[in-house]
């Protein structure tokens, strides 16, 4: 399987976790919460940021911001094995209920939940 395939990441996960006999810790609540905690790491390099200053992240700023995301899949996509959940097929079902939530008409331009609009 290609190494840029959602489906090779998983088994290269898969393999990691077995090398290092970390199975045994990735349960479906420890994976939960790694995804928040490395979701808030991420946040953290927005914290007290206002837009211009977000657009303007330096080479080593834009790599820690980088390697937060790249750490939110990876625990995303353990989950996902773990759960036997097909997190593309997931998405875009999700994309087709986000479609029906929120038609054009009603929600372009605004930030307003689906139930508000």
């Amino acid at each position: 399987m290609s190494q840029d395939s959602l489906s090779g990441l998983r088994d290269t996960l898969r393999l990691f976790a077995s090398e290092r006999d970390w199975d045994q810790f990735h349960t479906p609540k420890n994976l939960a919460c790694a995804v928040v905690t490395e979701a808030a790491e991420l946040l953290a390099h927005f914290r007290w940021s206002d837009e211009g200053e977000i657009n303007k992240l330096t080479p080593a700023e834009r790599t820690e911001v980088s390697h937060e995301m790249a750490d939110v899949l990876l625990f995303l996509v353990r989950l996902a094995d773990k759960l036997e959940i097909d997190p593309i097929e997931a998405a875009h079902q999700k994309l087709r209920i986000n479609a029906e939530r929120y038609p054009i008409e009603k929600a372009k331009g605004s930030s307003k939940k689906y139930t508000e609009l």
